[in-house]
């Protein structure tokens, strides 16, 4: 961990909204069914269905940029691809791998009394029938995916954690961002809310505290100790 304990203890004892990215700091989504076969495949079903995938996609592995990469070309494929993807997702969840401490995180906030939201370019969908499988849902207030045919809602863009925390009636004050990612770093700066980094990979430290993350944690463990 490249935070003391007891600066994250400090920096979360205010906290009473916690809002969790979900692939990766809750389970790696795609260790089952990997990305790059989940891209494939979205490919074929364009050609499937007569279109051809626009430029660039044929060496696209990430699902989630393919999907922004269609609306951008395609607009009027973006509802069926996204619908598609929406489908891939919601398989691969069935064989996502958990994140060691990421359930730990989930019922140590609710048991302190802290709400909890999921907050994710994956789709809702797709995250609610993981929480129902692993039986974590009673652990989470909302589930705040990607909106159905709208890829710009993805972060960056700070919209879904702004929705969010409307739902539950709280302010950034109030609010702590778990990602993994610099664009969930960059997301919660936009919606003004701290963003502690959870680097799953070798690298990833130093991207998470280049983008701006309050502090970076190597095991979501170190959060569902802190949050006792």
């Amino acid at each position: 961990m490249t935070t003391a304990p007891q600066q994250l203890a400090d920096v979360l004892r205010p906290v009473k909204h916690v809002l969790l990215d979900f692939d990766g700091p809750v389970c790696s989504v795609f260790a089952g069914l990997p990305a790059a076969e989940v891209a494939r495949r979205l490919r074929e079903g364009l050609l499937a269905t007569g279109e051809q995938a626009p430029a660039g996609a044929e060496e696209e592995s990430d699902p989630l940029a393919l999907l922004r990469l269609v609306s951008e070309a395609r607009p009027d494929l973006t509802d069926s691809t996204d619908a598609a993807l929406a489908a891939l997702e919601t398989e691969a969840v069935r064989v996502a791998r958990p994140t060691p401490g990421g359930e730990s995180v989930l019922r140590t906030a609710v048991r302190s009394g802290r709400l909890v939201s999921v907050v994710s370019n994956n789709s809702g969908a797709a995250i609610t029938a993981y929480l129902a499988e692993h039986g974590l849902s009673d652990y989470v207030a909302g589930v705040f995916g990607r909106a159905p045919g709208d890829p710009s809602s993805m972060k960056p863009n700070p919209r879904l954690l702004l929705e969010a925390m409307e739902a539950a009636g709280t302010g950034p004050e109030h609010c702590i961002f778990i990602g993994d990612a610099a664009r969930d770093v960059e997301a919660g700066a936009a919606a003004g809310i701290p963003t502690i980094g959870y680097a799953n990979k070798p690298g990833k430290d130093a991207k998470l505290a280049a983008a701006g993350a309050v502090m970076v944690v190597d095991s979501m463990e170190y959060i569902a100790d802190a949050l006792t």
